[in-house]
């Protein structure tokens, strides 16, 4: 008779487990004052010209330190969106949401929520605009809207 195979032992805390992340944003504060006065702006390298966003001290290609604030148009065109049902403990009290990934006017792929449009309604190619916000407990944000007045952009 063969043996029954061992379940792994397994403890479980009843105790709820607070994490706290001190994120040094020194370098980048500039995003978020640029938020607050309702304006989107990112870093680009002065070395190899790569735009990060969101921002970014030391650019991700070359690794440069070397970097200029520039504005972003908040122009950009749908490429991915997804519906978000089991939400992370941060925003269990909020109804399911939509993410999306849009390729912004300069060359950017960024994630951020998607507000304004229905999932069935959300169009790979259709226009959008990156725009400022605020959450629910009054912390400066960005998302994603649909945009009025552009064509829909259907090249890939």
């Amino acid at each position: 008779m063969a043996a029954k195979p061992e379940r792994p032992r397994v403890l479980k805390s009843s105790r709820t487990l607070h994490l706290r992340y001190d994120i040094p944003i020194s370098k980048i504060a500039k995003f978020w004052d640029e938020l607050q006065r309702g304006r989107i702006t990112t870093t680009k390298c002065t070395k190899c010209g790569n735009i990060t966003f969101p921002p970014a001290a030391d650019c991700s290609q070359c690794r440069s330190s070397e970097i200029n604030w520039i504005p972003l148009s908040g122009e950009a065109v749908l490429e991915a969106v997804t519906r978000i049902d089991i939400r992370p403990a941060s925003f269990a009290q909020e109804e399911p949401y939509l993410v999306a990934i849009g390729r912004l006017k300069e060359g950017v792929n960024t994630l951020a929520r998607l507000v304004g449009v229905r999932l069935e309604d959300a169009k790979v190619g259709m226009n959008l605009v990156l725009r400022p916000t605020r959450t629910a407990g009054r912390a400066v944000w960005y998302e994603f809207a649909p945009a009025t007045g552009f064509k829909e952009n259907n090249s890939s």
